[in-house]
């Protein structure tokens, strides 16, 4: 490819700087990275600096093979250095629905990794001394008694898989966690967190290089051949043969691989930051410090910083566009959550894609005998993603059985393919939200 033709093609990341978020203003320092401009060969290429590239790389380099990531912007810049920063069990789909659709067997193994993500990160911070602000606790919040009686049949559940860090909160024992007027009571996980998710992708970045990996940054992949016995990558200025190659560009992968562009789709979803808060402030709202989730088809999600401002997400846009007012939009939902914060500014409002399967589950499989991919966390990928990374490296060193029970999960179209599936799905979150907002 001609430079010529590449200077009329559009950049996806813009100029490939983080977006003017709370987290790219707080980021940890991280060094400039270089571009791709050669050819170059490699055990294992990566597409993609977020956190299942990441993951995958460390595990991989863990285990003595070498690594090269090609990442579009710069580490993080996607939705792993964009999203709420929640230490979440869980898959988007419930462990009850992935039972009921694909067996019980199924079920049973899906319920025996949800919990691995969390450790894993918990470890890399550990192992590799990452500074990303690390606190503990998580809380599913209800609205409803109809929400209470989900999430009693949740800690049931999730009991029956082996996990016990569940507490039902009744509304006064919510109040001591969340001083909210809006909540019929809660489940606490003990075993949840919150992170400053940017910088855990730096730090993770940082411990690739340290074991020997190599990261090029602004190395858009254009092109992916992986019909041949070692799957060629060409960014737009550079080009990579490697013997394994693994596909990790989640919502951001675009049209560079067709075969993936039709499984997911990408959705935005925004957070708004406020000013730091008093200590007195910030302890009567979320006394515990725990991040905050309710359990309603479009969420509300918020957390403390370390700094004590509230972050505070919510809302979807199907097909991945930005809102015109995301402050507007948020702050009315934050003022039903907290109305105590009526007159706070909000120093920060951003956007970012996370992809989404039909399924609701993550998409883990193989193009070809040594091309893998992982996407469609479907706004559970904090966690997802760690552990995916850890199959992928288990996969890619002959340990395939843990990839394989995800692999074999299929594959579900959207309804109106490609053409109509923003329309599909945003009449979809029409419906769950007006039964949200009856009650039923």
């Amino acid at each position: 490819m001609s430079s010529k033709s590449i200077k009329h093609t559009p950049h996806y990341a813009g100029d490939t700087q983080h977006v003017n978020s709370y987290y790219a203003a707080t980021a940890n320092n991280s060094p400039t990275r270089a571009r791709l401009q050669e050819s170059i060969e490699t055990d294992v290429c990566i597409v993609g600096a977020g956190f299942s590239g990441l993951s995958t790389a460390l595990h991989l380099l863990e285990k003595g093979r070498t690594v090269t990531l090609l990442e579009g912007a710069q580490v993080g810049w996607g939705a792993s250095g964009r999203n709420g920063g929640q230490l979440v069990h869980g898959l988007n789909a419930g462990l009850d629905t992935i039972e009921k659709r694909y067996g019980k067997e199924n079920a049973n193994f899906i319920g025996s990794q949800v919990t691995k993500g969390a450790n894993i990160i918990r470890r890399f911070v550990a192992d590799y001394d990452i500074q990303c602000d690390l606190k503990e606790l998580n809380i599913f919040a209800a609205l409803t008694q109809k929400h209470m009686k989900a999430l009693e049949l949740k800690q049931a559940l999730w009991q029956k898989h082996g996990m016990h860090d569940l507490q039902l909160l009744d509304k006064s024992a919510m109040q001591q966690h969340v001083n909210s007027p809006l909540y019929t009571g809660g489940l606490l996980d003990t075993s949840g967190g919150h992170i400053h998710p940017l910088n855990l992708a730096l730090g993770e970045a940082a411990a690739v290089e340290k074991l020997g990996g190599t990261i090029y940054e602004k190395s858009r992949v254009i092109a992916v051949d992986n019909l041949a016995k070692q799957p060629i990558v060409t960014t737009d200025e550079g080009q990579v043969r490697c013997k394994t190659l693994v596909l990790c560009g989640n919502a951001y992968l675009g049209n560079a691989v067709p075969a993936l562009a039709s499984r997911v789709m990408p959705v935005s979803t925004q957070i708004i930051a406020t000013e730091p808060l008093s200590d007195e402030l910030a302890a009567s709202l979320l006394p515990t410090d725990a991040c905050v989730e309710d359990i309603r088809y479009i969420l509300d999600y918020y957390r403390l910083s370390a700094d004590k401002r509230l972050l505070f997400g919510g809302g979807t846009v199907y097909g991945g566009t930005d809102p015109a007012d995301i402050e507007g939009k948020l702050k009315k939902n934050m003022l039903k959550v907290f109305p105590q914060l009526v007159g706070t500014k909000i120093d920060y409002a951003w956007s970012g894609n996370f992809a989404l399967s039909f399924s609701r589950l993550p998409q883990l499989g193989k193009l070809a005998d040594n091309t893998y991919h992982a996407m469609g966390y479907s706004g559970h990928g904090v966690t997802g993603t760690h552990l995916f990374g850890s199959l992928l490296a288990d996969a890619i060193c002959g340990d395939t059985q843990q990839f394989d029970q995800f692999a074999k999960l299929p594959w579900l179209p959207f309804p109106g393919g490609q053409r109509f599936r923003v329309q599909y799905s945003t009449m979809g979150s029409w419906w769950y939200g007006m039964r949200d907002a009856i009650g039923v």
